[in-house]
């Protein structure tokens, strides 16, 4: 039986945006696709979503003392 990885308590939700919300995002905060942090497209959790290279996930986390925050990745 595979478990998995989203579906644990410490694994953040991980999604990929549409290349629609990703040219919106990349407009919103004045960057290049280039400029965002990097997930590797072989990273367990990458691979999961199915997230291609090019791709940009959003990450969200939830924490009980400083609430929602959201961070982008570019997948290499």
């Amino acid at each position: 039986m595979k478990i998995k990885l989203q579906d644990h308590v410490l694994v953040p939700k991980h999604e990929v945006l549409s290349e629609e919300e990703a040219e919106e995002l990349l407009t919103a905060l004045g960057v290049n696709r280039e400029d965002l942090p990097k997930i590797k497209a072989d990273d367990p959790i990458a691979k999961e979503i199915g997230a291609k290279k090019g791709n940009i996930v959003r990450i969200t986390r939830e924490d009980k003392f400083t609430g929602k925050s959201v961070v982008y990745r570019l997948v290499v």
